[in-house]
């Protein structure tokens, strides 16, 4: 299928295609003419890079993981380093957010000193 095609049936747009194809996360071939040609199982691999993203991960990250995805949910076969990998993920959102909670306190503490 065309690029066209598959944005239609996955709601993503041909730039984001595009740039999915551009980080390793989404193969394409090419056709005679130049165009990219897609399989039917493109489909279902842009939507777990779409569930992936929603996680939170960086498309280096799903690059890695993208492999032991199954299911458009995405479900894992739990492949080597997996779980390491998305422990990994987890602590560093959890550090982010308890950084966001320190300049949140500091910046509300500002605002109640002004009185």
């Amino acid at each position: 299928m065309l690029i066209g095609e598959l944005s239609r049936r996955t709601g993503v747009s041909a730039r984001s295609l595009r740039y999915y194809e551009a980080q390793g996360l989404l193969e394409a071939g090419r056709g005679a003419n130049g165009y990219r040609a897609y399989d039917e199982d493109a489909v279902a691999s842009v939507r777990k890079i779409r569930a992936l993203l929603r996680a939170g991960l960086s498309t280096e990250v799903i690059r890695q993981v993208l492999p032991c995805a199954r299911g458009e949910q995405p479900g894992f076969d739990w492949c080597a380093e997996l779980r390491a990998i998305l422990d990994g993920e987890l602590e560093e959102l959890d550090e982010q957010i308890e950084a966001l909670r320190r300049s949140r306190g500091a910046l509300a503490g500002l605002l109640a000193a002004r009185g």
